[in-house]
Order: structure tokens, then C-alpha cells, then sequence
């Protein structure tokens, strides 16, 4: 029987304390979370029908600053899963050495099930809910699975209806107009990039070479697909919900691009030369990189056998289990975790809430750059711990992040 996902954090952060020696006290605080709010949505459907939708909002650990983390609209959303979310946030936070904890949100629901006008309703009620808990000094949400832009629109406008004034760092990833950030949208992917440009050249490989196989055709997978693409590397499938494309002489991506941009699901492309695959058939196809940034628990001990490739750059948080990532790294195969290399997206939605308490914005040159000297400098500390020690990447990863962690609650102590 598999693990949920907040079973694996707790395996996870066993693993990392006995790598470290970590004091058993601290070991029994980072297993909990700070406070988790469940809260009921009831929505007038446009029929004249109720929905009732359940949603959550949990604090892993604010110790180090506010609560930051996304908000997912997905029917498999629960509790259980969005604090496992919550906590890598407090390692991804800690890792690049940001000044902000581990939050993350979610309702159950199916979005595509609901028209713009319910969605609105939904997104404004779930808001008012978990306005307490949720502001630009207690927790910024930002956009996750099924959530954009103008969801984070709606909870900005809500937010601030509620008190009276504009709160734009209330949220990040908002559209440019009303406080987002330029280059905030395609960072997720940009980190990725920056983070296997570097990994490649540790491991003298030619980037522009490669085969690549992605999981998700999303924000995060559409983003690096497309950047690799123009690379020159050799895109071989792609997937999305509804299933995944692949063609041996690489995809060309452009196009399926522009085809999901419009609805579209991959199935439903025509092209005769690519072969219409599974995500689990997707996961065993031998490439150079494989890149699954879709959802958690993805790759476990059940198919890790069959992964025949050389890196995995975690695109989705969470997507490989502890007991794959043992017999992933038994096989050589490097995996570059989530905490690490999808940490793009948190970094520059820091750098929106910075602009936003200032009101002083920044141009997309001075984002990226800031962006890459913040995720490289995170890299090598982590390649460096890891070979010095010689363990994993993502017990490195760890490594880093709960020491930070451990330090600050040993600074403040413990309340009263």
C-alpha cells in the first residue's frame, strides 16, 4: 500500500533527521502543522441548485515569516494533501532562503464543472472563509493546479472589499494590472531551465543534446517544454490529464501549445505520426531527462524499476515517493527534488510581494536575473552537500532546509 502525501513528508523528515542527528523534539514539531482550517463553501449554482464544495487552508510553520503557498481547485483536493503541500513549501521557502513559512490551499472541486460566473462565486466564498488566516503579513496564496491569475484577481478584489482598501500583496501571481509581477507566470519553468542547465554541466552533458519526456502540459510543463524545445533538445512526449502524446523524433511542441492554449486536450490532436500513450507508459519511456510536473506520488516503489533515464527535475511537488527515491538513486539515476528545482515559482511570487509593499516594480531583465542567482546559488549548495556526504539530492535538499528551520524555532523557542 502506497503512502498518502503528508505520510511521505513525515518519512521524508525522518529520513533527513537521522541523516543529521536532528534533536528528537524538533524532529516530533516539524511533523505537525501550525493550524489547518476546514471550511464549507455552499454555492447557488446557476440552475438554482446548492453545491456544497469543502476547502482548507493549512500553516505548516510560519517561523521564518508569513505562510506562502498556492491554492488548487481539484476533486481529489483533502486535508491530508494540503498539508503534505504545505510542508515542502516550508522547504522549498527555507532551501532558497527566503523570508516566508510553508501554507498552501485548496477546494474539492471539479473546475471544469463550473461556468466563470460559479467559479467567481466559489473562489469569492472559499476567501471569505479563510480571511482570517490569509493576508500579506500572516500568508499570500498564489496559483496552483487549476487556479490563474484571475482567480487570484477575485481574491484580491474579495480581500479588499473586506478591509476597506486595495491589498494587492494579499496574493501573488496576480494579472500585471492590478500588481502582478512580469516573468511571474513562466518562473516555475524558468527555475526548471536554470536548474538542469546546471545539472548538466556537473555532469559534462550537452543540454541542447538531450531526449526529453514531460508529465503535465501545464503552466510548470508547458513552460519548460517550450524553453527546452527552442533549446534544440528533443522533446519526445508530453502528457496531460486526458493522456499523452509521443513521437521518437521529438514533438513539436509549438503547435501543441497553441492547441491546449485553446482548451484543447492532448488526446484529441491530430497528427499521424504521434502515437496516443498513457501517463503511466509515458513514465517508462528511456530518455535523457524526465521531467513530471503534473501531481504527487507519481513515481513509487511500483515503477521505479522501469524509469530509464539519467535525470528527473522535479516539476511537480512531490511526484516521487521515498521508497522510488531509494531505488531510483540505487540505479544512478539523478533526481533533482521539487524543493529545488521548481522553486522558481515561489521565488519571483516573493519578488511580487516585495514589489507590491513597495509599489515599485521591476523590469523582466532584472526578475530573471534575480531569479537565477537566487535558484544556482540554492543548487550548489545542494550538489556540494550532497557529494560531500554521499546521499541524495533531495537529503541534501533537506538537509539545508531543516537546519534553517531548526535554527530559527531554536532562536525563538518555544511559546510560553
Amino acid at each position: 500500500m502506497e503512502l498518502s502525501a503528508f505520510e511521505v513528508v513525515k518519512k521524508q523528515i525522518d529520513v533527513v533527521s537521522e541523516e543529521m542527528g536532528l534533536d528528537p523534539n524538533l524532529t516530533k514539531y516539524l511533523k505537525r502543522v501550525e493550524r489547518a482550517l476546514i471550511v464549507t463553501i455552499p454555492i447557488k449554482m446557476d440552475d438554482g441548485s446548492l453545491e456544497i464544495f469543502e476547502g482548507y487552508r493549512v500553516h505548516h510553520s510560519t517561523v521564518r515569516g508569513p505562510g506562502k503557498g498556492g491554492i488548487r481547485y481539484s476533486p481529489e483536493v483533502n486535508l491530508d494533501e494540503v498539508k503534505a503541500l504545505a510542508t515542502w513549501m516550508t522547504w522549498k521557502c527555507s532551501l532558497l532562503n527566503l523570508p516566508l513559512g510553508g501554507a498552501k490551499g485548496g477546494v474539492c472541486v471539479d473546475p471544469r464543472k463550473l461556468n466563470k460566473n460559479e467559479l467567481e462565486r466559489l473562489t469569492r466564498r472559499y476567501t471569505s472563509e479563510i480571511i482570517n488566516i490569509i493576508g500579506p503579513d500572516i500568508d499570500i496564496p498564489a496559483p496552483d493546479v487549476n487556479t490563474n491569475a484571475q482567480v487570484m484577481a477575485w481574491i484580491m478584489d474579495t480581500y479588499s472589499m473586506n478591509k476597506g482598501r486595495s491589498v494587492p500583496g494579499v496574493v501573488t501571481g496576480k494579472p500585471i494590472e492590478i500588481g502582478g509581477s512580469v516573468g511571474r507566470e513562466p518562473a516555475t519553468g524558468m527555475g526548471l531551465y536554470f536548474v538542469l542547465e546546471a545539472m548538466c554541466e556537473k555532469l559534462n552533458l550537452e543540454m541542447n543534446s538531450h531526449t526529453i519526456v514531460i508529465q503535465g502540459f501545464g503552466n510548470v510543463g508547458g513552460t519548460i517544454a517550450d524553453l527546452l524545445y527552442k533549446e534544440g533538445c528533443k522533446v519526445m512526449a508530453v502528457s496531460d490529464i486526458s493522456g499523452g502524446l509521443y513521437y521518437f523524433e521529438g514533438l513539436e511542441i509549438d503547435k501543441l501549445l497553441e492547441w491546449t492554449k485553446e482548451g484543447n486536450d492532448l488526446k484529441d490532436y491530430k497528427d499521424e505520426r504521434y502515437e496516443l500513450i498513457t501517463n503511466d507508459e509515458l513514465l517508462s519511456i528511456e530518455c535523457n531527462v524526465l521531467i513530471p510536473a503534473a501531481l504527487e506520488n507519481q513515481i513509487t516503489r511500483k515503477n521505479a524499476n522501469s524509469i530509464k533515464c539519467e535525470i528527473i527535475l522535479e516539476g511537480a511537488n512531490g511526484p516521487v515517493t521515498p521508497e522510488a527515491d531509494k531505488i531510483l538513486f540505487d540505479k544512478g539515476i539523478h533526481v533533482v527534488p521539487d524543493i529545488l528545482a521548481n522553486g522558481g515559482g515561489v521565488c519571483v511570487s516573493y519578488f511580487e510581494y516585495v514589489q507590491d509593499i513597495r509599489a515599485y516594480f521591476w523590469e523582466l531583465d532584472r526578475i530573471n536575473k534575480e531569479l537565477k542567482k537566487i535558484i544556482l546559488s540554492a543548487f550548489e549548495e545542494v550538489y556540494k552537500v550532497s557529494r560531500e556526504r554521499n546521499i541524495s539530492l533531495r537529503t541534501a535538499a533537506y538537509i539545508i532546509a531543516v537546519s534553517r528551520i531548526a535554527k530559527a524555532i531554536e532562536w525563538r523557542g518555544i511559546f510560553p
